[in-house]
């Protein structure tokens, strides 16, 4: 998303939203009637501009991977919703990146001036889906991508040599939109009864990502705290809300979010220890970091280039002394350790690196 803004600012930009890559799961019950009915609703919303200044268009996509007699036709009627807001936009021969593996067959047929593969996560890993499938798109992606963008080092290192031309780019950040928050003296008014000190998590909130066990344990044993999580809630966390120390403000606007983050005392990243989550390389990093917040979270392998900023924890129990610790020690010379980390790590940077790379892969052609 961050460099689809930056890609917009010179070109036409269309942001497909988003494949479906998940079996339908009807044990859920109503978390899945939630997500039918919001996808429902970004379809009927059609093509519309973003405040990026990047088009935006949800297509009818069926939850079919897993079935061979119905891929086929899925790929038609995406192919066919594409190629019609395309011509709309008078699009033509774009420059395509995938950054959802399920969206191969239609981005491998399309017409094209090249082929971008952003290979962010494990997808393969992600709950309820054809695991093999997601595999086998993935290998054909970096087969026949021009290039392929790895967000993990790790990963990098693992499948580079599966593809035709492939960088490591790590994440970018809104330096100056985090740091000029603080400047900003008003809080959002529903931060303004809360008493510090605050814990707070800004993302999408699901077991997937989450340990639930952990934040539970954490939030019990440090009750003199308030944690905030600011994100929309995509799992059940209905024991969360006996709990008086835990405030679930739910998702906000881009722009929103250094004014919510700057009123954490620290930021946590309670994340679940899976094979997903090792090569994760989660932006909210930066962006804490950019705040000048403390930050504790347990362990994955991209965090090891910030181990002296960021305090790192396996167990509950450590967890919980690196938050105290994280508090009692902070000062103005850690905070501005935290922000020069960053400092430079602006999108504009990465977005100028994936064209340079296009470039040149495309004068030795």
């Amino acid at each position: 998303m961050q460099l689809m803004r930056h890609f917009a600012k010179n070109n036409t930009s269309l942001y497909i939203n988003s494949i479906v890559m998940q079996k339908p799961s009807f044990k859920k019950g109503s978390r899945l009637v939630k997500r039918l009915l919001r996808k429902l609703k970004s379809i009927k919303t059609g093509l519309k501009k973003s405040d990026a200044d990047f088009w935006v268009y949800s297509p009818f996509t069926m939850p079919v991977h897993h079935l061979s007699w119905a891929r086929s036709l899925n790929k038609r009627i995406l192919e066919y919703q594409i190629r019609s807001i395309n011509q709309r936009l008078g699009i033509k021969k774009p420059i395509v990146l995938v950054a959802c593996p399920a969206a191969c067959e239609v981005a491998l047929s399309m017409e094209k001036t090249r082929l971008i593969y952003q290979r962010t996560d494990r997808f393969e890993e992600y709950p309820n889906v054809d695991t093999e499938k997601i595999r086998q798109y993935d290998r054909r992606l970096k087969t026949n991508a021009d290039l392929t963008i790895f967000v993990s080092s790790s990963l990098y290192n693992e499948e580079s040599g599966e593809c035709r031309k492939a960088i490591f780019l790590d994440h970018g950040v809104d330096f100056d939109l985090f740091v000029s928050a603080e400047t900003d003296e008003e809080k959002p008014s529903e931060m303004r009864d809360i008493k510090k000190p605050v814990v707070g998590f800004f993302g999408d909130i699901e077991d997937h990502l989450l340990d639930f066990e952990l934040i539970r344990e954490i939030v019990d044993s440090l009750p003199e705290m308030n944690f905030v999580f600011i994100g929309t809630v995509m799992s059940d966390c209905s024991g969360w809300n006996s709990r008086e120390n835990v405030w679930l403000l739910g998702k906000k606007h881009y722009e929103q979010i250094p004014h919510y983050g700057k009123c954490f005392d620290v930021a946590i990243m309670p994340w679940r220890r899976t094979r997903w989550i090792d090569v994760c390389n989660p932006i909210k990093l930066k962006e804490y970091l950019a705040l000048g917040k403390p930050v504790v979270s347990t362990p994955f392998a991209e965090l090891n280039k910030y181990h002296d900023v960021v305090y790192e924890a396996e167990t509950p129990s450590a967890f919980i002394k690196c938050i105290k610790k994280a508090i009692s020690e902070d000062s103005p010379e850690l905070i501005n350790k935290r922000r020069e980390k960053v400092k430079n790590s602006s999108w504009d940077s990465k977005a100028e690196l994936v064209m340079n790379e296009l470039l040149g892969s495309k004068q030795s052609d």
